[in-house]
């Protein structure tokens, strides 16, 4: 028997809020209905930021330290900083990354001497729109200094409806899924409470498989 060869399945914009319509019961008729599930896609994205980590979203960047200069404003699209190392010697045979701690803000504003200077050793993520960045030291002038870290940032707007979603494959039954209830809260109330069960059903099966499956060793501590 004969398969396709292929393992490239996905949705534009267009053919999921036809999907999604089609799970309330209706049919998208005009230009409003098109707009209207836009619209509860890009809130829908903002929503799945705050349901818990989403590893397709995780990028590796950089920022280059500047002597003196302890404040830096990171990238608009940035949500969150997971962990961070300070890379030292860059591109040279003597290249390292060094650990870098990440303080609370009370514990940064306590800071008693913020014009110090020497290798960076911790660091505070304001976390407002854009992003900043708070080092501790700031940089000395001995070496350029990188701060390399792991970035949590936005899910792409929707845009055009020809796009497809800027979502891992797994996610794209949680995706129609949950964007036909949020249209059935606004068109097809009494589908609302069938289509959430199953939003979240969806939602947590793929939430479940994407995660680091790297092993983990615990050693309990017998010094005492």
């Amino acid at each position: 028997m004969a398969t396709s060869g292929t393992a490239t399945f996905n949705l534009e914009f267009d053919d999921l809020i036809s999907e999604a319509y089609e799970r309330c019961g209706l049919e998208e008729r005009d230009g409003y209905d098109m707009r209207t599930a836009r619209r509860s896609l890009n809130l829908m994205f903002a929503e799945w930021a705050n349901r818990g980590l989403n590893l397709w979203t995780i990028e590796q960047r950089q920022v280059t330290m500047v002597s003196g200069v302890a404040e830096y404003t990171l990238p608009d699209d940035t949500v969150n900083v997971l962990s961070a190392v300070i890379r030292t010697n860059s591109g040279q045979a003597t290249q390292q990354d060094i650990t870098i701690d990440r303080i609370s803000q009370n514990e940064y504003l306590h800071l008693p001497d913020k014009k110090t200077t020497s290798r960076p050793a911790q660091y505070y993520v304001q976390r407002t729109v854009p992003a900043k960045l708070f080092v501790y030291p700031a940089p000395d002038n001995s070496q350029p200094y990188l701060f390399r870290y792991y970035a949590v940032r936005r899910i792409q707007d929707a845009g055009a409806y020809t796009n497809t979603a800027d979502i891992s494959f797994r996610f794209l039954q949680a995706l129609a899924a949950g964007l036909a209830y949020h249209l059935s809260v606004k068109k097809a109330p009494e589908r609302t409470v069938m289509l959430k069960q199953i939003y979240d059903e969806e939602f947590q099966r793929a939430a479940q498989e994407d995660r680091d499956i790297a092993s983990v060793y615990l050693t309990p501590d017998f010094s005492r």
